[in-house]
C-alpha cells in the first residue's frame, strides 16, 4: 500500500518548497546526533489500536506514528482520518503500510492485532491461531527495530507476551504485556467510588493473570497514604469479606459488561496503554501492574511465565519488580494464577 507522508514538494517537477519558503541562517550545524526522535508503531488498526493511536497523538507522546494492518483499505482510511486532524494536534508524522519496513527505528511497538473467536471455537484453538498470526508479526518488528520495546495488548495477553518474548529473541525487560494495568484502574475507580474520593488518591493493584484468576491485593490498598484494612481493624470497624470479593468480581466483569453494551472496549485500554507508553519512553520510572517474566518471584516456578506484577517502567523497559508484601493467601492465589497460565502455554508446543 502506498504511504502518505508529509512532503515539501509540489507539482510534476517536484519543486522543493522548503528551500523557497525558508531562508537558512548562517553558520549552522546539522542536528545533534543525541537528539531523540520518538517513534511508536501500532500493529492492528481495530477499535483498540485506533483508540491507542488517537490517545498517543492527543497526549503528544511521539514524533512519528506508524500504523500496520493486513487490511490496506481500512489502514489507509484510518491514517488519512488522523492526518486530516493535523491542525488540531501536536505535530506528529503519521504513516501507514502493510509492509513492516514502515516500523523501522521504532522505540516502542504496540501490538493489538489478534484473531477473532469464531462461533463454537475453543479458546485453545483461538490461541493457536493467534500464535500463528504472531509468528508473522513479531519477527519483522524485531528485525526492523532490534532495540525497541514490545508492548503486547492482544488477549490472552499473558500468554501472547510469552510468545512474543520467544519469537523476538529480546531480553525479558523489553517485552511487556499491558496485563492488569487497566484492571487496576477499574479497581481504583470502584474503591474511590465507594469512598467518594479521587481515584488518583487510591493505591491498589490487581496482579496475576489478566483474566478470571487475577488477584486483588487487598492487604496493600491505601487511600491518601492510609492503609485501608489496617485502619478499619484499628478503628474496630467491621467489614464483610464478601463485599471485597464482590468489588473484585466487578473488576473482572467490567470488560464483559462494556462489550455486552457497546460491542467492544476501546477508550479505557487506549488511555491505559498510552499511560504505559509515557512511562516507558519518557523514563518516568512509575510503578505499573504489567505482565512481566515472573519466574522466581513469590515462589513462582515450574517454567517461564508472564503475569502481572507491580513493575517499575522506564526507557529500558522493566527496570525491576516492586518488593510488595503479600499475605500468604495472596501468594497462594498468585501461584495458582501462574499455574493456570502455564497449563495453557504447555498446550501450545512452543
Amino acid at each position: 500500500m502506498q504511504k502518505s507522508n508529509s512532503a515539501s514538494s509540489l507539482g510534476p517537477g517536484g519543486l522543493d518548497l522548503t528551500q523557497a519558503f525558508f531562508k537558512p541562517i548562517q553558520n549552522t550545524a546539522p542536528p545533534s546526533p543525541t537528539k531523540r526522535h520518538t517513534k511508536i508503531s501500532v500493529i492492528g488498526v481495530g477499535n483498540v489500536g485506533m483508540a491507542i493511536a488517537q490517545t498517543i497523538l492527543t497526549q503528544d507522546l511521539a514524533d512519528e506514528l506508524s500504523l500496520i494492518d493486513a487490511n490496506p483499505d481500512k489502514l489507509r482510511g484510518e491514517m488519512l482520518d488522523l492526518q486530516h486532524a493535523a491542525a488540531f494536534l501536536p505535530r506528529t508524522k503519521i504513516n501507514a503500510s502493510v509492509d513492516y519496513s514502515v516500523t523501522v527505528g521504532s522505540g516502542l511497538c504496540i501490538v493489538t492485532a489478534g484473531a477473532r473467536q469464531n462461533p463454537g471455537e475453543s479458546r485453545l484453538n483461538l490461541l493457536q491461531r493467534n500464535v500463528a498470526m504472531y509468528s508473522n508479526i513479531i519477527p519483522p518488528l524485531a528485525k526492523y527495530s532490534p532495540d525497541s520495546i514490545l508492548l503486547i495488548v492482544s488477549n490472552p495477553v499473558d500468554v501472547l507476551t510469552y510468545v512474543s518474548w520467544k519469537l523476538s529473541g529480546f531480553p525479558s525487560n523489553r517485552v511487556i504485556g499491558s496485563g492488569t494495568n487497566l484492571d487496576s484502574s477499574r479497581f481504583r475507580f470502584l474503591i474511590a467510588d465507594h469512598l467518594d474520593v479521587n481515584a488518583q488518591d487510591v493505591q491498589a493493584y490487581i496482579v496475576g493473570e489478566h483474566g478470571d484468576s487475577s488477584v486483588a491485593l487487598w492487604s496493600s490498598i491505601s487511600v491518601g497514604g492510609v492503609p485501608v484494612l489496617s485502619f478499619l481493624k484499628n478503628q474496630q470497624i467491621a467489614y464483610e469479606k464478601e463485599t471485597l470479593e464482590n468489588i473484585h468480581k466487578e473488576v473482572i466483569g467490567g470488560a464483559y459488561e462494556v462489550i455486552s453494551l457497546k460491542g467492544y472496549t476501546s477508550w479505557a485500554i487506549g488511555y491505559s496503554v498510552a499511560n504505559l507508553a509515557r512511562s516507558l519512553l519518557r523514563d518516568q520510572r512509575k510503578i505499573h501492574p504489567v505482565s512481566v517474566l515472573a519466574k522466581g518471584f513469590y515462589g513462582i516456578n515450574g517454567g517461564d511465565v508472564f503475569l502481572s506484577l507491580p513493575a517499575q517502567l522506564g526507557r529500558g523497559g522493566v527496570l525491576g519488580v516492586t518488593n510488595i508484601h503479600l499475605t500468604d493467601e495472596e501468594v497462594q492465589r498468585l501461584r495458582e494464577s501462574a499455574k493456570t497460565i502455564l497449563e495453557v502455554q504447555s498446550q501450545l508446543g512452543l
